[in-house]
Formats: C-alpha cells, sequence, structure tokens
C-alpha cells in the first residue's frame, strides 16, 4: 500500500487559533492527501450505506449494526470492544505519542415507514418494548454517520504514516431514546479505554446542500425533556356536570396557561420551549372522565432555563387544579423523565473554530456554513459533561442535493425533515464530504510524526 505524507511546512496556511488548543503543523494539503483514498473507497463505502439504510434497528437492539461495525473495524486491524453499554462498539487505533480523539457514530434507527421510493427503502418490521410491531427507518441518518466513520477509519489507517495519538471510534446505540452515551460512560467508557482529549461527531442535515458542512460555535442543540402529567378529577355524566371535577377542562385550561411559560416567565433573550404533544383523556361523548393524561417536549439550552420552566409547569398546572376545587389528594401528577433527558449540547468554541477553519480550506468558503443553534436533541452532548470538561464538536453535513435545497429555498416550500418517511439523503457527496470532513478533523487535532 502506498505511503502518503504531509507536504512541507513550507505549503502552510497560517490561521489563527486560540492559546487553548496548540497549534500542531497547520495548512497541509489534508484534501490531497484524503480525497484519493475516499474516491478509492467510496464503491465499497456506499453498498454498506445501502446495507445499513436497509436494515435498520431500534434503539437498544442494534445488535447487527453494532456487528457489522465491529466487523469493519477489525478489518483494519483495529482493537475492538463488544457490548459497552448494551450494544455499543469501542474500536481503539493506537499510532504513537499523541492526542487521543474519539469519533463517535450511532446506531439506532427509528419507528417510522419509510416513503421515499429508494430502491433500497427499508421494509423492515420489529416488535418495539410495548410489544407492538412498529416499521423501522433511517430516518435520521443515523446510517449515513455509520458509513462516514467506517471511511474515516480506513482512510486514517492508510495516513498511519502522518499523524500520531489514538483514536478511539465509537458506535453508540440508543441516540433517539437518549440513553446510549450514558450507558456507554456508565460501563467504563472513559476508564477502559483510552480517555479523549476532543470528541467528534458529524450529524446529517435535511436542509443543506450535500457537499458543504455547517459548523457552530457554542450550543448548537437544546436540552430534551420528556414530561408526562396525569390531571385528575371527579367522573360523571356529562349531563350532569356540576357533579363532577371535569379533568378535560382543567387539562385544556393547563395547557392554555403553560404557553406564558415562555412568553411571560423566560427572558426574551434566552430559549425555550413547551408543546404538548399528546392528549388523552374520555372514552365516549357522554361521559366525564376521571383523569386525562398529557404528554408535553420541553426544550431549552441553558441548564439555569430548564430548572425554571420544569417548576413553572409544575406549579402551573397544580394551580390550575387549585383554582377548580381539585382536593389535594387529586392534584396532578407530574412526571418528569429523567431517563431520556438529554443534555444540550454544546461545541467548544475554540474548537469549532479550529475545525472550520480545516473546512474551509477543504471545501471553500461557501460550502462551510455558519449554522445557528437548533431546538433538537442530541446526547453526544455527555460525552463533553463529564467531571473531566472534554472539549466536543459535532458538525452538521449537507445531504441533500443542491437543486433540490434551491428550490425549497425559492418557494419556500419545506424540505422533508429529519425523523420524516420522506427524508432520503444522497449517498454522493454526502459520504464522501462526510469521510472527508471527519478525516481531516482528525487530522488537524492529531500529532505529526
Amino acid at each position: 500500500m502506498k505511503t502518503l505524507v504531509f507536504p512541507s511546512l513550507a505549503c502552510a496556511v497560517a490561521i489563527v487559533v486560540s492559546a487553548a488548543f496548540p497549534t500542531n503543523l497547520r495548512g497541509a494539503d489534508f484534501k490531497g492527501l484524503i480525497s484519493p483514498l475516499v474516491d478509492r473507497e467510496y464503491s465499497s463505502l456506499e453498498k454498506l450505506y445501502v446495507h445499513c439504510h436497509s436494515h435498520p434497528e431500534l434503539s437498544f437492539r442494534e445488535q447487527k449494526t453494532a456487528a457489522r461495525l465491529a466487523e469493519e473495524l477489525k478489518a483494519l486491524g483495529i482493537e475492538v470492544t463488544t457490548g459497552v453499554g448494551g450494544h455499543g462498539v469501542v474500536g481503539v487505533l493506537k499510532n504513537g505519542a499523541g492526542p487521543t480523539i474519539l469519533v463517535r457514530t450511532d446506531l439506532d434507527a427509528l419507528p417510522v415507514k419509510e416513503q421515499t421510493g429508494l430502491p433500497y427503502a427499508s421494509t423492515v418490521r420489529a416488535t418495539n418494548d410495548a410489544g407492538l410491531e412498529v416499521d423501522v427507518m433511517h430516518a435520521c441518518g443515523h446510517d449515513v454517520h455509520i458509513t462516514s466513520l467506517v471511511g474515516t477509519a480506513r482512510v486514517l489507517t492508510q495516513l498511519k504514516s502522518s499523524w500520531s495519538g489514538t483514536i478511539v471510534f465509537i458506535g453508540q446505540p440508543a441516540e433517539e431514546r437518549g440513553a446510549g452515551a450514558r450507558a456507554m460512560l456508565k460501563d467504563g467508557l472513559f476508564t477502559r479505554f483510552p480517555k479523549p482529549d476532543y470528541c467528534l461527531a458529524l450529524h446529517v442535515s435535511s436542509d443543506m446542500p450535500a457537499g458543504s458542512v455547517g459548523v457552530v460555535e457554542g450550543f448548537v442543540l437544546a436540552n430534551v425533556d420528556s414530561v408526562d402529567i396525569t390531571m385528575r378529577g371527579l367522573g360523571g355524566h356529562g349531563a350532569w356536570p356540576h357533579k363532577t371535577k371535569d379533568p378535560i377542562v382543567l387539562a385544556a385550561q393547563s395547557i392554555m396557561a403553560m404557553q406564558t411559560i415562555v412568553s411571560r416567565e423566560t427572558d426574551p433573550l434566552e430559549s425555550a420551549v413547551v408543546t404538548v404533544g399528546s392528549v388523552h383523556g374520555g372514552t365516549k361523548h357522554n361521559i366525564i372522565p376521571d383523569e386525562v393524561k398529557l404528554q408535553i417536549t420541553v426544550r431549552s439550552f441553558t441548564d439555569e432555563v430548564r430548572a425554571r420552566t420544569l417548576e413553572s409547569i409544575k406549579r402551573v398546572v397544580r394551580g390550575q387544579a387549585i383554582s377548580a376545587g381539585i382536593p389535594e389528594d387529586k392534584l396532578p401528577v407530574v412526571h418528569v423523565d429523567e431517563r431520556e433527558f438529554t443534555p444540550a449540547t454544546y461545541n467548544h468554541p475554540d474548537l469549532a473554530r479550529r475545525l472550520g477553519g480545516t473546512f474551509k480550506q477543504l471545501f471553500g468558503e461557501k460550502n462551510v456554513i455558519k449554522r445557528k443553534p437548533v431546538m433538537g436533541g442530541e446526547d453526544f452532548s455527555e460525552y463533553g459533561r463529564t467531571a473531566d470538561k472534554i472539549p466536543i464538536c459535532l458538525f452538521w453535513l449537507g445531504t441533500i442535493e443542491p437543486d433540490r435545497v434551491a428550490e425549497s429555498e425559492r418557494t419556500g416550500k419545506p424540505l422533508p425533515a429529519l425523523h420524516s418517511s420522506l427524508y432520503r439523503p444522497v449517498p454522493e457527496p454526502s459520504i464522501k464530504t462526510g469521510v472527508t470532513a471527519m478525516s481531516a478533523a482528525v487530522l488537524e487535532l492529531a500529532g505529526r510524526k
């Protein structure tokens, strides 16, 4: 196999980098190093992508996906451990002294029926935790993530003569449930394996053109909380409402009252979302039920806004119930599901800025998009919230044909979003860009031989 080396420092392009991140040799022609290898590997990577897309698995059930990832990494001579935090995969590639860099992909898919019409569309059905048979689809691009990680591993193993340090490749389960990262950390990710100096991930975007990447300094994604509320009352006949305590009316009043938590209790310069996504109560037209159940998603960025918003929800629904004359033993039950809490993803600004400079060299200024934070959630955040406060960076990967993006911008008609049954990333150049960007990010941070 041909050995490639970095060009001399005389070719370097100077970029100012924060002193928080010591500068290695900079400005190497990453594209010249990486692109030929990506082109050589692409045919095989596309087949891997099609396989992953056609064989999705639900959260906590990623056994075959994990096995395939482990097989791919082992074939490269990488030391692989499976079963970490469930179906988590850890591959360690040691290459002398230098920084330790963690590169993460998620493995799980969603209970969505694919309607893209692609020849390799998923037809998989599986049993969920409730025992129900559901359709399964990679509607959030984790198949692109897996393929990009494998491609990055292939590139970097072929460039071992050009960098030094340790790379920890991880395949993480249960991202869609907000639990996989915590499970892997609890199972010793940072103690059983080399502790990273940096953690990197990419995530597909459903509204950016393929061939582009997006970078955010600071908050990228939000805190995500799931809140379940049981509004309790005294049921009875719909013809005699005065003899009841109607939990449906109480639920309606509470839903409206909760709208003021963001509009009147949250600093306008802060961000929060309180969305009631599910209301269930009653069985028949003329029966006032004993209870109504609400399911709420709560989004925020800072821990302070999160805590205030959750407390406000509890106060509002309790106050509405008291005003309706609900007795103490029938006041609403509010449950915040900490198991599915996903903390906000915060890119270390200096790290994001540094990688953004590298991406501009690779792809050109116009293909590196400065993105705003969004209220979606991602448990990649967990890797930066341990006591070690490891710098992390998640960047966005464009996956949509440029003409479709341009048409959407021209007409205002939105493209299918992530988690949509119609979301369909274009494999090339999405995968090539993902592999190139992640490989260059690792080379930027690694030591030099």
